[in-house]
């Protein structure tokens, strides 16, 4: 039977892209030779500090503003899917709309650091307003460009439309849409209004977005087509033999147009396999997660097939596609070495060059510390303790390389339920994680006593030395409490971390650049995020 969970609306923010990365670029240090972990803390040497504490200008209930976050350069940007605004135009500068009269309509926030101080710099919303689109699920950035899913929009356009309209149609609820701003200056504009070539009821297109310079990626984790190949040019398939299946899609700008590269499928497409739950792409590389694909096989395949096995439910998988000139093919089917029924693998993803990142929140080991290599533990003793698993491409053949664990870990943490990675540094989320700890331990320690307040939420970073992974730094919020889910989601940038806390109560509408942040708790599920810096 498959678990029900909250983590669903984390996984867009795991897209990396390439050199600007899906949601925040972070150049690591990689140092060669001498001993491992030695290594790992001389290219280390810098400290973790908290920067930062984002809200909404318009903070209020129930918006769970920092459900997503994405970084680039010295820009972050964060969805709130449950924001509650009617307005249709774009806010350039500070503020934001203090309607409520469309409920889960959702909005987007950008914010700009100038000389080590955070300001809002917009305020993203859709042409086409509607109740419940959601606005905000997924949110990814490349330099100067945003993407944005709003998987519940309505409209049964089946076109992409250049420019700064979108259709007011209603009747294909739950179809789902993507929206593409651009950035002259300090000022955005939308620039494209996205929606799939076989858009239809309950696709959920948009539930998951990555970006990589030119090439956006989009998930639909409900689209129904039993098609088992991929379609290159701008065609998909309006078979709905699978329920749930579901499918990505490619799209490539040139100049400011966008058209429809490629619609991909997994090779073993199954009902309620979900897959485009999350996405992601550098470069040429595009990995998409299947939280829900039910094979039990614990080995990689190399090549464009996947096993049909369904001996283990819901364990998971992440699928890796690549592009020659136009052209996509499967490249790999990932599985976890210890996969496992409802484990969740998949359930986020990331990818930097030849590395990937698979988060599986429900894994359910107690083990404490990573495991370098290709091995994982078969334990199942600590019920969704969580697990990140790591894989790097040597020519076009993928192999496991570590198996991400905590130092504290412990039963129901979710570690993995958000992963990020960039060059040879990983962030991952644990939003379910207790500890009442309110500073950075910058090393490889974390609180032990991670059950004194559940669901407070943390994020730990990892580092690549060679081809072993340490743990680096392990951050709470400097106002942690019971609840919040900090580390509901994650996003590397250059010396940057954004970590977001989608259920923070705070009613502070302003940033407070610095080291502290709210303890008010007068409106519930507000969300916020918290920036740190390495200095």
């Amino acid at each position: 039977m498959r678990k029900f969970t909250q983590t669903r609306f984390s996984m867009a923010l795991s897209s990396i892209l390439f050199l600007s990365v899906s949601v925040s670029p972070y150049c690591s240090k990689s140092d060669g030779g001498g001993s491992g972990e030695d290594n790992a803390k001389s290219a280390g040497a810098l400290s973790w500090l908290a920067q930062a504490y984002l809200k909404a200008p318009n903070a209020n209930a129930g918006d769970w503003f920092g459900e997503v976050v994405a970084a680039s350069g010295d820009t972050v940007v964060i969805g709130a899917r449950a924001e509650a605004s009617n307005q249709n135009t774009i806010t350039n500068g500070t503020g934001a709309s203090g309607d409520n009269s469309s409920g889960y309509n959702g909005a987007v926030y950008v914010f700009r650091r100038t000389n080590g101080v955070w300001a809002q710099e917009a305020y993203l919303k859709t042409p086409n307003p509607s109740f419940t689109i959601q606005l905000g699920y997924s949110v990814a950035i490349s330099g100067d460009t945003i993407v944005a899913g709003a998987p519940f929009e309505k409209s049964n356009q089946t076109t992409i439309t250049n420019g700064s309209t979108a259709s007011s149609d209603t009747s294909a609820g739950a179809s789902g849409a993507a929206y593409v701003f651009k950035r002259t200056g300090t000022t955005w504009v939308q620039e494209a209004y996205l929606k799939a070539p076989n858009a239809e009821t309950q696709d959920q297109f948009g539930i998951s977005v990555a970006i990589s310079g030119d090439t956006i990626v989009v998930g639909a984790n409900q689209e129904d087509s039993n098609q088992a190949t991929i379609t290159n040019g701008s065609t998909a398939s309006g078979n709905n033999s699978a329920s749930n299946s579901g499918a990505a899609y490619v799209f490539k700008r040139t100049g400011s147009m966008w058209a429809h590269e490629a619609y991909l499928k997994a090779p073993n497409p199954e009902a309620n396999d979900e897959f485009g739950i999350a996405v992601a792409i550098s470069g040429d590389t595009v990995v998409v997660g299947a939280q829900y694909e039910d094979s039990n096989q614990t080995t990689i395949t190399n090549g464009a097939s996947a096993s049909s096995n369904n001996g283990a439910s819901n364990s998971g998988a992440a699928y890796v596609f690549k592009r020659s000139g136009s052209t996509w093919a499967h490249e790999a089917y990932l599985k976890a070495p210890n996969a496992d029924a409802d484990d969740s693998f998949g359930s986020s993803v990331s990818v930097s060059g030849d590395t990937i990142v698979v988060g599986a929140f429900d894994e359910d080991s107690n083990q404490t510390g990573i495991t370098n290599g290709t091995t994982a533990s078969a334990n199942n003793t600590a019920s969704g303790a969580g697990a990140a698993y790591v894989y790097k491409r040597t020519g076009a053949i993928w192999a496991s390389e570590a198996y991400l664990k905590t130092s504290n870990h412990k039963q129901e943490h979710y570690f993995g339920n958000s992963v990020w990675i960039l060059g040879d540094r990983i962030a991952v989320g644990a939003k379910k994680e207790g500890s009442l700890q309110t500073t950075v331990t910058n090393g490889s320690t974390a609180d032990a006593n991670s059950y004194a307040a559940i669901n407070t939420g943390a994020a730990y970073t990892f580092v690549r030395s060679g081809s072993s992974w340490y743990q680096e730094a392990y951050f709470k919020a400097a106002n942690a409490e019971q609840g919040d889910f900090f580390g509901s989601s994650v996003a590397l940038a250059e010396n940057i971390l954004v970590v977001g806390a989608l259920s923070e109560s705070s009613n502070q509408t302003t940033i407070t650049n610095g080291s502290t942040a709210s303890t008010n708790n007068s409106a519930t599920d507000a969300g916020a995020a918290y920036i740190f810096s390495r200095q």
